[in-house]
């Protein structure tokens, strides 16, 4: 019986790091009910795009961008693609291919029909973040006096990559420290001649449920997604083997008595949830996150399903919206739509991309990617840019590897997409002619082995075709 257990275990694990992106699922064959009909969206196109930013991380692997001389035909697309679209691993899939600068189509293989989308939600999500934030803007998590004279307060502000002690100015997780924000306060009570305080937390911004009723009870056991709540630390991520904590504020909130603890302040930790403070003269300090695009676009390469909820669920309660899972993932919806893209018949109950209920199709998904290239989006176009680069980063790390897929190593950019039986891959490549082509492929039924492999051969193969 023991053996049996552990052998329990183990599957429940390796299933879990198979939905993470972190190992492929030999398991996940079982086909999906079939998705209920949807209209036809109608395509658009958008203004040429100027070449990409590289991301600093690695060195530059695209090339510059080509005229309008280089622009791939929709013949050439199709006949490069024929044998792939023919794989076994391919038989229940939705396939769309543009024109990244000219926002053409050159390719819709049942492109209308509504699917599981898994992480490549989050390329949704980023749209919809991009129309609330400003471009530069920063998350303030702040501290300030409380009624009493004893009382101080932890206002969360929606930073969940605090670092434990000293921020790193150069950093995106771990920009804000919780040592400098104890170092402000520290002196700002000893200036008042207090050494001796009840520390409460203020959780009132944007506040709502920590995990979905939609996810699967083991994906926060295992690592694959954090609780989400509008305070945490950096060193605290969720990540596939490695749980965060049940409670993210509450390991915060004690962690910043004992910096304070540290510079000489008796800190009493209390558990109710903190009162209305004077606004006047009660700041005792601040710190400041690394700016929410960046943010996103970390959540991009890692797929980092808590930090993208944290910042949707933002977004949406700045403006006006509920916080519930299923509220933030209409609200979603509703902000592609306002951007003037078609998204009849989406319905998304989350913004990260676990729960096996949203449905997309693969025209919006490289709508999304279209209207993020044209320059016009900043916040959406650094999400873009965060995306993993083949071969070199994020998820797609150890992808593009094998002598049929080698050709976009390095030069294509994706947001993988893995549940068990739904497999994912929407970003852009620029291919032999220099030309920037947008793809988004959505299967369903095949195992994860197969229909990465597949997905990869059909991104190479528009990246080195040329297909004019």
């Amino acid at each position: 019986m023991a053996g049996i257990g552990v052998v329990g275990v183990l599957l429940a694990g390796y299933i879990g790091l198979d939905i993470a992106d972190a190992a492929p699922g030999l398991l996940t064959t079982s086909p999906l009910p079939p998705p209920p009909p949807t209209e036809t969206p109608g395509t658009r196109t958008v203004p040429v795009v100027p070449q990409p930013t590289i991301s600093t991380s690695v060195a530059p692997p695209l090339p510059g961008l080509a005229g309008d001389g280089e622009a791939p035909s929709a013949r050439g697309v199709e006949e490069a693609l024929g044998t792939i679209l023919d794989l076994p691993a391919l038989a229940d899939s939705s396939f769309v291919v543009r024109d990244g600068q000219s926002g053409a189509v050159l390719l819709d293989r049942d492109g209308g029909d509504l699917r599981v989308p898994a992480s490549t939600t989050k390329l949704l999500s980023a749209a919809a973040i991009g129309r609330v934030f400003k471009p530069d803007e920063r998350l303030r998590t702040r501290v300030v006096s409380g009624v009493d004279p004893g009382d101080i307060v932890l206002v969360a502000g929606g930073d969940s990559l605090l670092a434990p002690d000293k921020g790193d100015p150069t950093a995106v997780s771990g920009r804000a420290g919780l040592g400098d924000l104890a170092d402000q306060v520290a002196k700002a009570l000893k200036e008042r001649g207090r050494r001796r305080v009840t520390l409460s937390v203020d959780t009132t911004y944007a506040a709502g449920p920590g995990l979905a009723s939609t996810w699967s009870p083991t994906f926060q056991k295992l690592g694959l997604t954090g609780v989400v709540a509008m305070l945490g630390r950096s060193d605290q991520r969720a990540a596939p083997g490695r749980p965060s904590p049940t409670d993210p504020v509450a390991s915060t909130r004690d962690l910043f008595a004992k910096r304070l603890e540290e510079r000489g302040i008796a800190v009493t930790v209390s558990t109710a949830e903190a009162a209305p403070w004077p606004e006047t003269d009660s700041s005792l300090g601040s710190v400041e996150s690394a700016p929410v695009r960046d943010q996103l676009a970390l959540a991009m390469t890692e797929s980092d399903n808590a930090l993208a909820e944290i910042l949707a669920r933002q977004a949406a309660f700045r403006a006006g919206s509920g916080t519930e899972f299923a509220q933030v993932g209409a609200w979603v919806v509703a902000q592609v739509a306002a951007l003037g893209i078609d998204s009849q018949g989406a319905e998304l109950l989350d913004a990260s991309g676990l729960s096996r209920d949203n449905r997309v199709t693969a025209r919006l998904l490289a709508d999304v990617l279209v209207l993020g290239y044209d320059g016009a989006h900043p916040i959406l176009r650094t999400a873009l840019d965060g995306l993993p680069i083949g071969g070199l980063t994020g998820t797609l790390a150890d992808r593009f590897d094998t002598p049929g897929t080698h050709d976009a190593a390095g030069r294509a950019r994706a947001k993988t997409g893995t549940l068990t039986g739904a497999n994912a891959l929407a970003g852009s490549v620029v291919d032999d002619n220099g030309r920037l082509i947008v793809y988004a492929g959505l299967v369903t039924g095949a195992g994860t082995i197969e229909a990465r492999a597949a997905l990869d051969r059909f991104v190479a193969a528009i990246a080195s075709c040329g297909c004019r």
